[in-house]
């Protein structure tokens, strides 16, 4: 398969789907046939299904099935879907993956193995056998501040030149020299995208094909339009609000102030505070 040609929407903005949920904690379907036509309307490029955002731990299976189902009959093959499928255990994640049809999905995002905290080689190890059994391509993902492990650049670069299955990265690692080098030195093709919203316009000069965003369930046109060249504007201010007390939190209780979707999570994550609400409405007020 050739890299070009296996997921050739991985660019430009992707939203990384919040899971809105009823006041009971059920999952709200209404709302999250809002959020996606919202972002269909906004122009964003790919979408990020069940992923951190969607909190998708707490998810059962049927629930995630649900959701799946819901967003690929809304997009309707308009988008493309890039879906959260993660784990810390390589056979574990294989019968997953044999057991699974990925019904109306382009591409997995695979995140770090959490918890046990493998070495480099393990990682490369964890995710070439992945992409030998996958039937999707494959985007990796590393979040150390979750994950409690780095996947460095020189083990990036090492599994983009060796599996042509794995087509690019979602970084969110924050160290920018790192990424600088997997954009520097990546083989044609694979794909660098942002995981931090508050880094994207610097990464973006630096040659990243786009982001994998929290901001955008909130406003994608705007983040659309900045990568096109637009100004930052008040893209940071938001940034800062939407992390300060963690994420879905904040993206949530955003959300909620516009109408979108409740301020509804499941623990063991819980609302921002009243304070940190405060501050959005009064930058709402601004737009």
């Amino acid at each position: 398969m050739n890299r070009n040609e296996a997921f050739v929407g991985l660019s430009g903005v992707g939203t990384a789907l919040v899971t809105p949920f009823c006041e009971d904690g059920s999952v709200d379907v209404n709302a999250l046939e809002r959020l996606v036509i919202s972002n269909i309307d906004g122009g964003v490029n790919f979408l990020c299904v069940l992923g951190t955002t969607a909190e998708t731990p707490t998810l059962t299976d049927e629930e995630q099935l649900l959701i799946r189902r819901s967003i690929v009959r809304l997009v309707d093959g308009r988008l493309p879907l890039l879906l959260g499928f993660g784990g810390n255990d390589t056979n574990g994640m294989l019968r997953r993956m044999k057991a699974d049809t990925f019904e109306g999905m382009d591409a997995l995002l695979i995140v770090t193995p959490y918890y046990n905290k493998p070495s480099q080689e393990g990682l490369y190890r964890h995710y070439r056998t992945l992409a030998e059994a996958s039937p999707l391509p494959i985007v990796l993902y590393n979040v150390p501040s979750r994950t409690g492990v780095n996947l460095m650049a020189e083990t990036t670069l090492r599994l983009a030149r060796d599996c042509s299955r794995i087509i690019g990265i979602k970084e969110a690692s924050g160290n920018v020299p790192q990424i600088e080098r997997i954009i520097r030195e990546r083989p044609e093709g694979f794909k660098v995208l942002s995981g931090d919203d508050k880094l994207t316009p610097q990464l973006m000069a630096l040659g990243a094909d786009g982001v994998i965003s929290v901001f955008s369930n909130l406003f994608p046109r705007q983040l659309v339009d900045i990568l096109a060249g637009g100004t930052v504007g008040s893209m940071m201010e938001w940034c800062d609000l939407l992390f300060a007390e963690g994420s879905p939190a904040g993206v949530k209780a955003a959300l909620n102030l516009v109408g979108m979707c409740s301020d509804v999570l499941r623990l063991p994550l819980v609302p921002v505070s009243e304070g940190l609400k405060e501050k959005m409405r009064a930058l709402l007020c601004q737009k």
